[in-house]
């Protein structure tokens, strides 16, 4: 992953993430934590009701800059700013707490051996011509509709590549893995509410930025609304945190609201706010709290890949990384 990430540094003569490198906004907003919270969702940075800052960068997942023309998952990656917790990674200073999440709720490649399978497949892909790549993403979706229709479920990797354009502010994200949720463990999504909500399924027309057009378009004029929901995990039988592939039954266990996020109509990809974004913050699952610890061998192994990939990034572009102590370090 490193040296596929130096390898489009030196195309692009520029450094960006070996994994979400497209961003198309970068969002100020606050997260409330709910009131009168049940004693097993009260946990953690949860445990008590108030208002955090947030910043939030949405993204699509792969690791180089293509077309938006190309379907792809798109990413919802939120910076809490000021928590309080014994840190898990106090190198990387601050007292953040990041949550990652994509928009399916399981990850093709959910174990180890998997990941070193798949990776090479989505680097072949990612780097096929684009009218390939849109073929691929086509027949996933033909294929993915044909096994709905008889009454089963796509498997991963097809939810991953049978992605649309549907405008990204309408779709639902997850953390897919598991994390340390207190005491207990759980899955988080993220879920449009409100006028938001509206745009689910709304599709944007395929272009080079288009998505970004889009959502910088949206917040021109309007704000957004989501609920961060929590997924406790009731059974380890049939809800493994080792293999982030298997779906998490919400029949078992729903996904329960714990806060609710807001972002106020905002210029969402201002130049010095890109720039920020893209080069200077960084977003890493094993930065937070002990609390919310992330569990099972893909959250284990990003630990190492998170801090290769922003190390690199931030020294091939000869810019420090910043862990904003409140949103007046983030550019309007």
């Amino acid at each position: 992953m490193a040296a596929t990430q130096a390898a489009h540094a030196e195309r692009h003569h520029h450094a960006h993430r070996d994994a979400h490198a497209k961003s198309h906004a970068i969002l100020k907003g606050r997260m409330t934590v709910h009131q009168d919270l049940p004693a097993e969702l009260a946990q953690g940075i949860f445990a008590h009701p108030g208002e955090h800052e947030i910043v939030a960068r949405l993204s699509s997942a792969p690791g180089d800059i293509h077309s938006d023309a190309v379907p792809a998952p798109r990413g919802f990656a939120v910076k809490v700013i000021g928590v309080g917790g014994e840190r898990l990674s106090p190198t990387l200073g601050g007292a953040n707490q990041d949550f990652l999440m994509v928009n399916f709720p399981t990850l093709a490649f959910g174990t180890i051996a998997k990941y070193k399978v798949m990776l090479g497949l989505l680097e072949k892909n990612a780097d096929a011509p684009e009218a390939a790549q849109r073929l691929i993403a086509a027949a996933a979706r033909g294929v993915k509709g044909a096994v709905e229709a008889l009454g089963g479920s796509p498997n991963a990797t097809l939810d991953g590549l049978a992605r649309d354009h549907a405008n990204m502010l309408g779709e639902t994200f997850y953390t897919q893995a598991a994390i340390r949720y207190g005491d207990h463990v759980a899955k988080l999504s993220l879920a449009p509410v409100g006028g938001v909500a509206e745009l689910t399924g709304r599709q944007v027309e395929a272009g080079f930025s288009t998505m970004r057009d889009a959502v910088v378009d949206h917040f021109r004029h309007a704000g957004a609304t989501y609920e961060l929901r929590a997924q406790l995990c009731v059974d380890p039988d049939t809800m493994p945190v080792e293999d982030a592939a298997v779906l998490w039954d919400p029949a078992l266990s729903p996904h329960r609201a714990i806060a609710t996020l807001t972002f106020p109509p905002q210029d969402a990809y201002a130049p010095a706010r890109q720039v920020h974004g893209d080069d200077h913050l960084a977003f890493n699952p094993w930065n937070g709290v002990a609390a919310h610890r992330p569990l099972g061998g893909i959250m284990r192994i990003r630990k190492a890949a998170y801090e290769s990939s922003s190390s690199q990034r931030h020294r091939l572009n000869a810019v420090a990384r910043r862990e904003p102590r409140s949103l007046d370090e983030i550019p309007d």
